[in-house]
């Protein structure tokens, strides 16, 4: 089978549906965040005080190319759509599920998070803008399940059922 990834903004539930996911799939987990803090030995944070995002949205798109296009579960970072080449790999390589929360839900969940650089001290107030800004780009995906007061086993459940209707020629 072709490998699920999971896109989303920050606070949607990506790296905690993933391991729900996987462990009912029976499938391993990456986190291309997690992977490239591996690889690089330092935060991401660091990597973009260090670096820019710009440095860091390349490592993260080579690290998306790197990781297994079948039988993974692969859970992305939230700004993984906004480079075009990552969005047709994307769309090409396996499933794409973008899991969507909305803004007011997201900020409570972040509300004490400060290890999350585009949200960090004054910029927490961009949430909307930059919600707003990737919407529609989270929004190509194949699979949209929104995870608003959705509790995991029912965002696992969508998941699996919307794959096993694609997989059977069903569009729902």
């Amino acid at each position: 089978m072709k490998s699920i990834y999971l896109t989303g903004f920050m606070g949607a539930g990506k790296t905690t549906a993933g391991r729900v996911l996987g462990k009912a799939m029976e499938l391993p987990v990456y986190d291309t965040d997690h992977e490239i803090v591996k690889q690089q030995r330092r935060t991401i944070t660091d990597i973009f005080a260090e670096q820019g995002e710009e440095a860091f949205r390349e490592m993260e798109s080579q690290m998306l190319q790197e990781l297994p296009r079948e039988d993974s579960i692969i859970t992305t970072g939230g700004g993984i759509i906004l480079k075009e080449e990552n969005r047709c790999f994307l769309a090409t390589q396996g499933y794409w599920v973008y899991l969507h929360c909305e803004p007011e839900e997201i900020a409570e969940r972040l509300a004490n998070d400060e290890s999350r650089p585009l949200l960090s001290g004054e910029r927490k107030k961009d949430l909307h803008r930059i919600f707003n800004e990737r919407l529609p780009l989270y929004s190509q995906a194949d699979i949209v399940v929104d995870t608003t007061g959705k509790d995991l086993d029912e965002i696992v459940d969508t998941i699996m059922k919307r794959i096993k209707d694609i997989e059977m020629g069903h569009t729902s």
